[in-house]
């Protein structure tokens, strides 16, 4: 009898591994098509697209961009003009909606996946990485003029806005709003909660030897306290968290560069040799500097995939291009400022070449320069950029699910959200990161859609406030 147990135990398990295996190898290829060529050239080409139809507004209004982070809240002022009264209203304001932004997109990409980018398409990557997030700064921007362009105002003066909203209020085409939130209620378990619980967890299990179910009952709490404040809370609490985390990494990523200054002209020759090399142009299927730096640079700002967006529709503005011009800075801070400060720090380090990728790089090049507290930096910023990732990511998984079912099923979700950070710090996710990733692409291609087709749209706005305000030509 006793055998004839172990027999079956031993039978179920060899069948469950097998099943876990075949399906991570399905969706190892499924996410190898989504993410593909095709996909990174429909991301960088709706970017080049938008910035040569705005002019290269990135690039020319970026110092006033800048300058708006900080502007008064105007959500009280009053105005002749009957589409600035309308649209004033909202639920954060402007410097909210860029911290809850970057909360979702300041995650392990900054540092794990900048690290990734230069391992495999070595330091060229760092290049096109920059030419990603350039170009993604006009598709933020874009994104974002249509949020606010298109939000909604229930009967309670709940504002919700997005590409759910202007693929259904712009193009017309409901059911492929549907799709994109679908798509984004899945993707906020994975990419934005479970893999970065998972990579809390995993830090400060390494550096500080706590096991990870501690971590993730603490992050659970955490978590829980921010988020049934819904985005008010969550935005008090990244307009803190945020630029505290961010300056903390940046200071920290500076001083290595500094330790190592002497290096950092042969870092930038190595960057713009790699970045046109024969090999980074046409090795394997697209050069494997494009490659992984286009698609390292899209992970990290989230350009073109939309998420972000659903922040930039709650914030008190009184022109959508006013919005649009904040969240535009959030693709220059993300992907030309920290991601630079990591790709730099590796690159003047000497680490590149031991053998480590991901974060483990990354910490190896702070460490070598700052021994005894280096890797700390890196663990507590990776802490604090992937813990901002799941309270941003629930804002936007919470109105996608809104979109879908309505609010009543919001308690629902978030309590479903916060069991998520708990599990996912204590299990293995190689079927939640392939599941999620292709989340992901799948949210992209019905939001590239509604920018390409809306972009007149885009145009119009962006006149609007440029042109046609008042205030602006005194």
């Amino acid at each position: 009898m006793i055998y004839t147990y172990l027999i079956s135990c031993t039978v179920y398990t060899l069948l469950y591994l097998i099943g876990v295996y075949i399906i991570l190898e399905i969706l190892q290829y499924v996410n190898n098509i989504i993410w593909g060529f095709p996909m990174l050239m429909l991301i960088i080409g709706t970017g080049v697209f938008l910035t040569i139809r705005l002019r290269f507004l990135q690039l020319r209004k970026l110092l006033y961009a800048h300058r708006l982070i900080f502007a008064k809240d105007n959500s009280r002022d009053s105005s002749r003009d009957s589409s600035k009264r309308n649209s004033v209203k909202g639920d954060i304001s402007q410097f909210q909606a860029l911290t809850t932004a970057l909360a979702a997109t300041l995650g392990t990409g900054n540092i794990a996946g900048v690290a990734t980018a230069i391992y495999f398409g070595g330091a060229g990557a760092l290049f096109w990485m920059w030419i990603s997030g350039f170009i993604g700064m006009a598709t933020k921007y874009s994104e974002a003029i249509l949020a606010v362009k298109f939000r909604v105002i229930d009967e309670r003066g709940n504002i919700s806005g997005g590409p759910m909203y202007y693929i259904e209020k712009g193009l017309g085409i409901k059911w492929l709003g549907i799709l994109f939130c679908v798509f984004g209620s899945l993707a906020a378990f994975g990419i934005g909660n479970m893999v970065q619980s998972n990579s809390v967890a995993a830090v400060i299990n390494s550096t500080y030897n706590i096991s990870p179910w501690i971590t993730g009952v603490i992050l659970m709490l955490i978590t829980s306290i921010v988020i049934l404040g819904g985005i008010q809370g969550i935005g008090k609490v990244t307009a803190i968290l945020v630029p505290i985390m961010a300056l903390s990494y940046t200071i920290g990523g500076v001083i290595v560069i500094a330790v190592n200054y002497m290096l950092v002209p042969v870092a930038f020759q190595a960057i713009i040799d790699g970045a046109f090399s024969g090999m980074a142009i046409t090795g394997g299927a697209l050069g494997s500097a494009i490659r992984f730096g286009v698609a390292r640079g899209v992970f990290s700002n989230e350009a073109g995939i939309g998420s972000s967006a659903i922040a930039a529709a709650a914030a008190r503005t009184d022109y959508p291009a006013k919005q649009a011009l904040v969240s535009m800075t959030q693709t220059f801070i993300d992907t030309i400022i920290i991601c630079t400060i990591t790709g730099f720090a590796i690159l003047t380090s000497g680490a590149l070449g031991n053998g480590l990728t991901g974060a483990a790089l990354t910490t190896s090049a702070f460490q070598m320069a700052l021994p005894g507290f280096g890797a700390h930096i890196v663990s507590i910023g990776l802490v604090l950029f992937a813990y901002s990732t799941i309270l941003g990511w629930c804002y936007y998984g919470e109105k996608c699910i809104e979109y879908l079912m309505g609010r009543t099923i919001i308690p629902l979700y978030r309590a479903l959200f916060l069991l998520a950070v708990f599990y996912g710090a204590i299990l293995r996710l190689d079927l939640v990161w392939a599941f999620a990733d292709i989340m992901n692409g799948l949210m992209a291609i019905p939001n590239l859609i509604a920018l390409i087709f809306l972009s007149n749209v885009v145009i119009s706005e962006t006149n609007r406030f440029f042109f046609k305000n008042d205030i602006l030509k005194k």
